[in-house]
């Protein structure tokens, strides 16, 4: 059944891509929104809990196509699907992770804070310096198993028409009902290699992080 990898390695390019763009963009927002349900303003913690209650509450297939066919309604503006797929995974994930930025960083001892109130460190110092390397320890685990579940949630894709390895596979099927196994085991097999890949990527960003930490 090799005939069959080199159109799923296609559209496994596709999928490589919304997974890379969706990560860096989930990344951002879950900084973001972590800090925002830590700030002392209540309109900020407010809009944040908002943001994050409403894409951790409803299911990211129904986000994919309000960003790609009801948004364009409501807004007369058409949405490139990869850009409706990456803006529909980062800001889902990035809710996911907006709770963990918050817990990691309130699990940072508060003796350390004190230490460094002691120092005379602003606010901002004692972030940077003290607190976010401790907590961005913390983090790396719980970040590593969200990229994963964002990576297989990238398989809903292809129901806004992206023409991921999902897609490929679907394609290759209906041309062939008899292939199924070979085309699903083959997606298990490129899913499984990716997420491999991605694990062994955190653990080496965990221990850069452990470096000189006891």
């Amino acid at each position: 059944m090799w005939h069959l990898l080199p159109p799923l390695l296609d559209g496994m390019k596709t999928t490589l891509l919304v997974t890379l763009y969706s990560i860096a963009v989930a990344l951002v927002l879950a900084f973001a929104a972590g800090f925002g349900r830590l700030s002392k303003s209540r309109t900020v913690r407010g809009v944040t809990l908002v943001y994050v209650e409403v894409f951790r509450g409803t299911s990211l297939l129904v986000q994919l196509f309000w960003m790609y066919f009801a948004l364009p309604l409501l807004l007369d503006v058409r949405i490139p699907a990869m850009s409706a797929a990456v803006l529909a995974l980062g800001l889902n994930y990035g809710a996911y992770g907006s709770e963990v930025v918050r817990s990691c960083v309130l699990a940072v001892p508060k003796g350390q804070t004190e230490a460094a109130i002691a120092l005379n460190l602003t606010p901002r110092q004692r972030m940077r310096r003290i607190i976010l390397p401790q907590a961005w320890r913390m983090m790396l685990p719980a970040f590593g198993n969200l990229q994963i579940e964002l990576l297989k949630g990238t398989s809903l894709v292809y129901l806004i028409t992206l023409s991921d390895v999902t897609f490929r596979g679907m394609v290759l099927r209906s041309s062939n009902m008899t292939e199924t196994p070979a085309i699903f085991g083959w997606i298990l097999i490129l899913f499984f290699i990716v997420a491999f890949a991605l694990t062994r990527l955190i653990r080496f960003f965990e221990r850069r992080a452990a470096v000189g930490r006891g």
